[in-house]
C-alpha cells in the first residue's frame, strides 16, 4: 500500500493519515474477526463505534453507502469487507502471517467458506427466541425488534434458514472442524495461526453468547480449547478512540493514496461506476473508478463532510458495473 502523508492542516489531536482506524462495534462476529487480525499483528489502532443499525450518516459519509460493519480507515482511505482488511494489515506488518506459506491456499479457501457458509448457519442458530434473549439482554426494550427489522432488510431476497436446519447444519460443522484438531494440533491448518482460525472463530464467538444455545459446543472439548486459543491472540494495542465526526475530518484533512487501473479487465480509469455486495446489504456505491485489478477496486468519490475519500473493496463476491 502506498504511503499518504499528512496534511499539516489536520486538527490537533487526530490520528494521521497513516494509523489504523477501525469503524466496528462490539458484538459484531466480523468486527471480532478484524480486532483479531490486528491482535495476532500486534498492531495499534484507533476505534470508532458506529451504530448496529440504520441510520447511519457519518458512516455513509466515509463509505457512500456501503453499511456493513467493519471497515478500517487510513486517512482518506476507506477498505470495506474484512477479507480485504485482512491484506491492507498483511502489507502493513507480513509477520506473523495470516497467509503462511506452506498452507495459503487452504486458508483463504477455509476462510471463505467461515465468511459464508459458516456464518450464515451460526447466525440464524444464534437469533433463535432462546439465543437472542441472551444476545441483546440489558438491550433497550425495542432493540431486538428494532435490530431483527434491519437485518431482515439486509438479507432481502437470501433463503432464510430456520433455526432448527441452522442447529442441523451447525452441529454437522463443529464435527468437522473438531476433526480437524483430532490429532492435537494447535491451530486449524497446523503449526501456525493463519486467517482461516480467526474467519473460523467469529461466527462460534457470536454463538458462545447465546446462553443455553452454547450448550452445542459441549462435546468439543478440542475445538474449545482451540477457540481459547483464538480468543488469547487478543485485540492488539487500543491507541484511542474517535467519534464519527472526528474520523470524518481525518478523511477531510488527508490525501487519498495513488491507485491505479489495470488494462485488460474491461474499465478504464475515470468511468462513473457502483460497487455493490451480491450476497446481502447490496447498497451500491457510485463513484469514479481510480483503481481496479483482479484483487481489488477503488473508487473516487467526494463528499461534502469527508471531501474527497478513495473507497477501497475487494473483487471477490462484489459486482462492478458502469452508472
Amino acid at each position: 500500500m502506498s504511503e499518504a502523508t499528512r496534511d499539516p492542516t489536520t486538527p490537533a489531536g487526530l490520528p494521521s493519515a497513516d494509523d489504523l482506524v477501525l469503524h466496528h462495534y462490539s458484538s459484531s462476529p466480523f468486527a471480532e474477526k478484524a480486532r483479531l487480525m490486528l491482535g495476532l499483528k500486534g498492531l495499534p489502532w484507533h476505534s470508532v463505534t458506529v451504530p448496529m443499525v440504520l441510520p447511519k450518516p457519518d458512516v455513509v459519509a466515509l463509505t457512500g453507502g456501503y453499511r456493513r460493519t467493519p471497515f478500517l480507515q487510513l486517512g482518506a482511505d476507506i477498505y470495506c469487507d474484512t477479507a480485504l482488511i485482512a491484506e491492507v494489515l498483511e502489507a502493513r506488518r507480513p509477520t506473523p502471517s495470516l497467509f503462511p506459506a506452506a498452507v495459503a491456499g487452504h486458508a483463504r479457501t477455509l476462510a471463505q467458506w467461515a465468511d459464508t457458509d459458516l456464518f450464515w448457519t451460526a447466525l440464524p442458530y444464534a437469533m433463535q427466541p432462546a439465543g437472542a434473549t441472551a444476545l441483546f439482554a440489558g438491550a433497550p426494550p425495542d432493540m431486538l425488534k428494532i435490530f431483527v427489522a434491519d437485518r431482515r432488510a439486509m438479507s432481502e431476497g437470501m433463503p432464510q434458514v430456520r433455526g432448527v436446519d441452522a442447529g442441523a447444519a451447525l452441529t454437522q460443522y463443529l464435527e468437522w472442524l473438531s476433526a480437524m484438531l483430532s490429532d492435537d494440533r494447535p491451530w486449524l491448518l497446523g503449526s501456525e495461526t493463519s486467517i482461516a482460525d480467526l474467519s473460523v472463530y467469529h461466527p462460534l464467538w457470536f454463538v458462545t453468547r447465546t446462553g443455553p444455545l452454547a450448550e452445542i459446543f459441549a462435546p468439543h472439548e478440542a475445538l474449545r480449547a482451540w477457540m481459547g486459543r483464538v480468543a488469547a491472540i487478543g485485540h492488539g494495542e487500543r491507541a484511542g478512540k474517535l467519534d464519527g465526526a472526528a474520523a470524518i475530518a481525518l478523511a477531510k484533512a488527508s490525501t487519498p493514496r495513488p491507485a491505479q487501473v489495470e488494462d485488460g479487465l474491461g474499465f478504464a480509469a475515470g468511468d462513473a461506476v457502483t460497487v455493490t455486495p451480491y450476497d446481502y446489504a447490496r447498497d451500491a456505491v457510485a463513484g469514479t473508478l481510480v483503481g481496479l485489478s483482479c484483487r481489488t477496486v477503488t473508487l473516487a468519490r467526494e463528499d461534502e463532510r469527508a471531501g474527497l475519500v478513495h473507497v477501497h473493496f475487494p473483487r471477490i463476491r462484489y459486482t462492478l458495473k458502469q452508472a
